[in-house]
């Protein structure tokens, strides 16, 4: 095989390598990302449980940098302090290494058994849970499957004329080594498909050991860019834990390579052969990060406040007000299809405040604070400014000559804006109410509890979201996907009720002080759900695809 097929090979293997880490982490993020940034915010005040939970983040994520991003946002939100973000994302460094470790055995069998499992699980259900773990279970499939095509690809360099004398011009120049470790990793935007490929090559005898090791660190280096770059243009709070990282990362990794090149100690103390010195050597130098990061984290953050306050913006010296911008152009009236795809943005912009207001509803449960209700009840009159600007706009355009299809258009956009408003004033007159009667009280959830409601009220917002993809897409299967789940939230509102109940049985004391906060709650949620539901009906109503009502069958 030459070069050139080589290198292709390996550019595949690489390449699945990163698209199924991908799969992997956009299935968990699907699935459960709710859910995990809410435990995330609930265990982030405590810096040793910070660190846990951002090592098991990572491991599930397979991501160190999506849990930096992640916790960034929720520094930059006030919602955790700087510190408790630093030690999460320490955590999540260690196990993103782990991850290499549990990689590196041999996992042959799963390939095969994941992507049997995943397939099945993916084409025979329409729950999108059930769907995202298919969908995780192929992605590891093609993991480990990319791993052994990695090896594979690698086998004939060890025939290679040119590569030893490459390696042979890296050991005597462990600066370059070092550097091009740091580019490759930032070309990945991945630090475990990187050290995997460095593990490969150590574990082929491409490379030593040694040289593994200074890789290693190149790797580490290169992988504190990655946030840091992301972020560059977001707001100067969310660049201090990216920011934070790099500085504690990336300048450890130069601390260690220049402490590893003085002292040369033997790597053998690492592990019994070269692959797995390259990984235990990985682990350790996060480890290491680690424990010097929990003294040194007031420094740090001191120091990264002080670098992102140079970059970051001028304040203005006088408030600038600000305009509410309108889509609804009447100048185009007489051009219907122009109107109503200015009809569409503005709904698009009605959708968007009110899922900023399912978003903050469940944080005022958890932490009610007077401020934060008095700005979601200003979002609510927001909405009903926007729903009667687009009501007004409608009207005047269904004066106007439309075909059946622009008539039908004009009615799905009035109705979903109706849905909407009744969702802004659920969420206003009830939800914000218990928030109040939970705050003057004192009340607290039990944690069961708290965990169902939390768990409730995610499986709402991904419909939301569901359905304001519908509104502009029109797509006749995530419409089907919508109502399908309707039903199993009604499944789920059953179960949690029981639950419920079996708690106030027993007679558990927080369970009886918060039970009609609880279920009224439960119940708000459920209203939301169906009325967002109910926005997929036009699309199936019009392929044919809903009955005109459910007691067809009773009848036949």
């Amino acid at each position: 095989m030459n070069g050139s097929s080589v290198l292709l090979h390996l550019a595949g293997a690489v390449a699945l390598l990163l698209w199924a880490t991908r799969m992997v982490r956009t299935g968990v993020e699907r699935a459960y990302g709710e859910r995990m940034r809410r435990s995330l915010r609930g265990v982030l005040h405590n810096p040793v449980l910070a660190v846990l939970w951002g090592l098991m983040l990572s491991i599930a994520l397979q991501s160190s940098t999506a849990v930096s991003l992640l916790v960034g946002s929720f520094v930059g939100s006030g919602i955790v302090s700087g510190i408790a973000g630093l030690m999460a994302v320490r955590g999540a460094e260690v196990g993103s290494a782990l991850v290499v470790k549990i990689l590196s055995f041999d996992l042959t069998l799963l390939v095969p058994l994941c992507l049997v499992a995943g397939t099945v699980i993916f084409m025979s259900t329409e729950r999108s849970n059930w769907r995202q773990m298919g969908r995780i279970l192929v992605g590891i499939g093609l993991l480990v499957l990319s791993l052994e095509m990695t090896g594979q690809a690698t086998e004939p360099l060890r025939n290679s004329e040119l590569l030893p004398v490459i390696v042979s011009y890296l050991n005597t120049d462990p600066v370059t080594a070092f550097l091009l470790a740091a580019l490759m990793t930032w070309l990945f935007h991945s630090s475990i498909a990187a050290v995997l490929l460095v593990v490969t090559f150590a574990s082929r005898g491409l490379i030593q050991p040694e040289l593994g090791i200074v890789m290693i660190c190149g790797v580490n280096l290169g992988s504190s860019f990655i946030a840091p770059i992301l972020t560059r243009n977001a707001a100067p709070k969310a660049r201090i834990v990216p920011m934070g990282n790099l500085l504690m990362r990336g300048l450890g990794s130069i601390v260690i390579l220049t402490l590893y090149l003085a002292f040369r100690p033997p790597v053998a103390v690492l592990g019994s052969t070269p692959a797995d010195q390259v990984i235990n050597g990985h682990i350790l130098f996060n480890v290491i990060i680690l424990l010097a990061g929990v003294p040194l984290s007031s420094l740090v953050l001191k120091a990264t406040r002080a670098v992102v306050a140079l970059n970051a913006p001028a304040e203005p010296q006088k408030p600038i007000d600000h305009v509410e911008l309108s889509a609804l152009d009447e100048s185009v009236l007489d051009t219907p299809s122009l109107a109503l795809a200015n009809a569409t943005r503005e709904t698009v912009s009605v959708c968007e405040t009110v899922e900023i207001m399912l978003r903050g509803i469940i944080d005022l449960y958890e932490n009610p604070d007077q401020a934060r209700i008095d700005e979601l009840s200003a979002l609510d009159d927001k909405v009903d400014r926007k729903h009667a600007a687009i009501k007004l706009y409608l009207a005047k355009l269904t004066t106007r000559k439309l075909s059946d299809y622009e008539v039908g258009r004009a009615r799905e956009l009035l109705g979903a804006c109706v849905k909407l408003e009744q969702v802004g004033d659920i969420i206003v007159r009830n939800m914000l109410a218990l928030v109040q009667k939970k705050m003057d009280r004192k009340l607290q959830f039990t944690d069961e509890g708290w965990r169902e409601l939390s768990d409730f009220h995610a499986r709402v917002l991904t419909n939301a979201r569901m359905a304001f993809n519908v509104l502009v897409s029109r797509d006749r299967e995530t419409a089907h996907q919508l109502v399908l789940e309707k039903d199993h939230l009604r499944d789920a509102e059953k179960q949690t009720s029981d639950r419920h109940f079996n708690r106030l049985r027993e007679g558990t004391t927080r369970s009886l002080e918060t039970s009609s906060i609880h279920l009224d709650t439960i119940r708000d949620l459920k209203q939301i759900n169906s009325l967002l539901a109910a926005m997929a009906y036009p699309v199936l109503e019009e392929q044919g695809l809903l009955n005109t009502t459910r007691l067809r069958a009773l009848h036949s």
